[in-house]
């Protein structure tokens, strides 16, 4: 078996765990193999670390018009507070600011409702008449009552902003999202009718329109504010560029320098067929060690799945673990040509993809504090067919999550029985990452358009059925006896280890993420509950001696997922798979809009009870995300940088200050 982490820390005393505050646990992750790179090679990662922090504000921004404004006031006050800070009200304040710290902004980062405050109104208000006026983070032109008339609803009231995306197909996901992707008084229909009027279906090469811009309305017309350095977020972006010019000065090839020119252009001019041409140069170098994404990128952010929120990973290349993407990836034409969707959606010669596995070093904006464990970019559907792809999993980052996970008593809790969870011991760590890798790699990458099919045509529905199209991609072929073949895996049966977590995680132990009541919004858990779902109603009694080939099972009082059929089941994935995939490849609006309705949304409130009163028990988080290490330079008499050191030295309340103190271009 090949390229596959022991998942052993480097440093057996490292700690994993930071803080712990409502549905959430910080981290740190470690950075492997730090010490071999060379010193231009650490300069590189410091210089792109240093753009990655100055975009900071422009998620803030993005998530909420008055994100920074509240951020800046709580900062205010939870720094200069001198009462009694074991009061109910002070804890319950510096809760809800660690809250909105790990959401950029007052909404939960995964559910997107507004965090509910428990400190007294009253409270707050003394703490605000407290700060002098010119200590307030007062808009230009505004007065502290007026401050306080726009904050105080947009804190305290649940009807005021109360949801970050709306994802509802039945409303104005535009008018009735809280985010600041869209001005007031936009409606869905006219940002529809905007983008539609510059889409010409016949243009093989379309740009993503609206990934760079906020679409407002100024005299009843529809129009783009584009985030340029001249433009929306001009003095965040200014700092980018900066640190990613110092980056091109130690740029490790001439392919990397050009890629990095290509952004910066972007970022001066707006202009997105530039961003195509960087997308495209980037993809194609494989041979650089550092690497990173900067930019406006995934739109989950959007509930049109248009406007890309502000990003960057910062990493290198984990050489020996890189041996068994680079085995998939080279086999990509096998995957495609073996897939079980009609032949007319496949591609007929895959380009260009490559994966590895990466060591991340610095996380921002939209990736940060939560965090992907993969990532396969560009998003763009005709690049990917005729370009290629890059697909990266970050293993320090998932071994993190495991090393921070052992002894939680999951298993004992939810797994059916000892021979299954001895299985997902043995494993599930493998199969997981492998999981991610065929995600990211070929799942993403794989299938094709319909000539004249916009890539936006699934609309408020598209995140989650392409995250479905590309877990159902990787399900499918984890179980193929081609990654036996390839070395990759030892057991032929260790795939199922993946399938039973991943129905369970599906049908019960990811309701532990969804408030009693409540609907499933986020479009990864969506993608999650339709596929373990649609297995569990189109298995039944197709399993082997007429059993459903998976079902829920009463024990000792308990519900869990029991697995009848495992082969049976790669089938259905397969048959799932190719059913998205048609309607991906043909834009059926409808279709989609049926699937998710019917498997992805709702849930069944007595078995959802069931799993919170379970897991209460166990006191896991639902929700985990990080802290960076702190990257300083060391320099000589003459002022010249002769290496950059790594430290882990911050609790999470301090690094989340230092960043608002040295990385708030848009606040200063």
């Amino acid at each position: 078996m090949i390229g596959i982490s022991s998942h052993a820390a480097e440093d057996k005393n490292f700690n994993y765990h930071v803080d712990r505050f409502a549905d959430i646990e910080v981290l740190r992750y470690e950075v492997p193999e730090y010490s071999r790179l060379s010193l231009n090679q650490k300069k590189m990662l410091y210089y792109l670390s240093q753009a990655a922090q100055m975009g900071r504000d422009i998620i803030w921004d993005q998530n909420g018009a008055y994100n920074l404004q509240i951020r800046q006031l709580l900062e205010n006050i939870y720094t200069n507070y001198k009462g009694d800070k074991n009061s109910k009200d002070f804890k319950a304040f510096e809760k809800y600011l660690k809250q909105v710290w790990f959401g950029n902004g007052i909404h939960h980062h995964y559910s997107t409702d507004k965090f509910a405050p428990e400190f007294s109104k009253d409270f707050f208000m003394a703490e605000v008449a407290a700060i002098p006026d010119a200590d307030l983070p007062l808009a230009k032109g505004q007065t502290r009552e007026e401050m306080m008339a726009v904050l105080v609803p947009v804190i305290f009231d649940p009807t005021v902003m109360a949801k970050r995306v709306n994802q509802d197909g039945s409303q104005d996901v535009v008018a009735t999202s809280a985010n600041n992707l869209y001005g007031e008084g936009v409606t869905q229909k006219e940002v529809e009718d905007f983008y539609n009027a510059l889409k010409n279906p016949a243009d093989e090469t379309p740009v993503s329109y609206g990934l760079n811009a906020r679409v407002v309305k100024e005299d009843g017309k529809i129009k783009e504010q584009k985030y340029t350095v001249a433009g929306l977020y001009g003095p965040a972006i200014a700092q980018i560029i900066y640190w990613l010019d110092m980056a091109k000065g130690v740029a490790e090839n001439d392919a990397q320098k050009a890629y990095i020119t290509k952004l910066i252009d972007f970022y001066i001019t707006g202009d997105l067929k530039l961003f195509d041409e960087y997308s495209i140069l980037w993809a194609e170098d494989t041979k650089s060690d550092i690497d990173f994404v900067n930019g406006f990128i995934e739109s989950y952010g959007d509930p049109l799945g248009m406007t890309g929120s502000w990003e960057s990973y910062v990493n290198f290349k984990n050489n020996a673990s890189s041996e068994r993407t680079e085995k998939i990836s080279s086999n990509a034409q096998w995957f495609e040509d073996h897939s079980p969707v009609d032949p007319k959606f496949r591609k007929d010669k895959v380009k260009g993809v490559s994966a590895k596995v990466i060591t991340a070093a610095m996380l921002a904006g939209d990736a940060f504090p939560a965090t992907a464990i993969g990532i396969n970019l560009p998003n763009s559907n005709w690049i990917r067919a005729q370009h290629g792809s890059k697909s990266v999993t970050l293993e320090n980052i998932t071994e993190a999550y495991d090393m921070a996970s052992h002894g939680n008593g999951f298993n004992d809790e939810f797994v059916i029985d000892q021979p299954t969870a001895k299985m997902m011991d043995d494993y599930l760590y493998i199969t997981d990452m492998l999981h991610t890798d065929l995600h990211e790699c070929l799942g993403h990458a794989s299938g094709r358009l319909l000539p004249g099919v916009d890539q936006d045509a699934l609309k408020e529905n598209g995140s989650a059925l392409e995250e479905a199209r590309a877990d159902l991609f990787a399900l499918y072929y984890l179980a193929d006896p081609k990654l036996q073949e390839l070395g990759i895996l030892d057991n032929p049966n260790a795939y199922q280890a993946e399938y039973y977590k991943y129905m369970l995680n599906g049908l019960m132990t990811q309701l532990n993420r969804i408030e009693p009541g409540n609907d499933i919004e986020e479009a990864h858990m969506r993608n999650r509950q339709l596929i373990a779902k649609w297995v569990l109603e189109n298995g039944k009694k197709k399993g082997k001696g007429g059993k459903d080939v998976v079902e829920l099972v009463k024990k000792n009082g308990k519900t869990f997922v029991k697995v009848n059929d495992y082969p049976k089941m790669r089938e259905l994935f397969g048959n799932l798979l190719a059913e998205i995939q048609r309607i991906k490849s043909e834009g059926d609006y409808e279709g989609g809009k049926k699937m998710i309705l019917k498997y992805a949304v709702k849930v069944d409130p007595k078995l959802h009870k069931e799993v919170l009163d379970r897991f209460s028990k166990l006191d896991i988080p639902p929700y985990r995300g990080f802290i960076n290490p702190v990257y300083t330079p060391v320099y000589d008499q003459a002022g010249e940088i002769t290496d950059i050191t790594i430290s882990y030295p911050e609790n999470y309340s301090e690094q989340m200050l230092r960043l608002s103190r040295d990385y708030s271009p848009l606040t200063k």
